[in-house]
């Protein structure tokens, strides 16, 4: 690397570390999502399951203080998966967040590669040129020798 493209490197360096950062905590909000959701999952399964007994055992007849309980019960269940579909919502948004992060972090560090690239390719071109050059140059003198003698 020569010139401007060299000149780039360190920033790339540090783009690349924001980039991988920027991975990594998107990856960490996405397993905390999953935990979020399967948690949510678990408390519908429960309730569902509890439903599913309480329409065994109501089928069978139950007391008033039985039916009382399950009632109390259900509400207090019923509150735990509403304040864990909030959690789950959350989760969301902090994802969609980290996923922006992440892809500004990417989409920069992939603008300053093909910065790179067009720097090397222009560097290329400016030595392609003055290798030329100097190769007709040292053309013209062979031949004036050659004329010469």
């Amino acid at each position: 690397m020569k010139g401007r493209a060299a000149r780039l490197a360190p920033v790339i360096d540090m783009s690349e570390q924001e980039e991988r950062e920027a991975a990594r905590q998107l990856g960490k909000c996405q397993a905390q999502l999953m935990q979020a959701e399967q948690k949510l999952a678990d408390l519908q399964q429960y309730r569902d399951d509890y439903h599913k007994q309480w329409l065994n055992a109501g089928s069978q007849g139950v007391s008033g203080q039985w039916m009382i309980g399950y009632q109390r019960f259900l509400s207090q269940l019923e509150d735990a998966i509403a304040q864990q579909e909030r959690s789950a919502a959350w989760h969301r948004e902090v994802v969609t967040k980290a996923r922006q992060a992440w892809q500004q972090r990417y989409a920069r560090l992939e603008g300053l590669r093909k910065l790179v690239q067009r720097y090397r390719q222009e560097q290329r071109l400016v030595d392609d040129k003055h290798e030329q050059k100097q190769l007709d140059e040292m053309s013209q003198r062979l031949l004036q020798r050659a004329r010469a003698y």
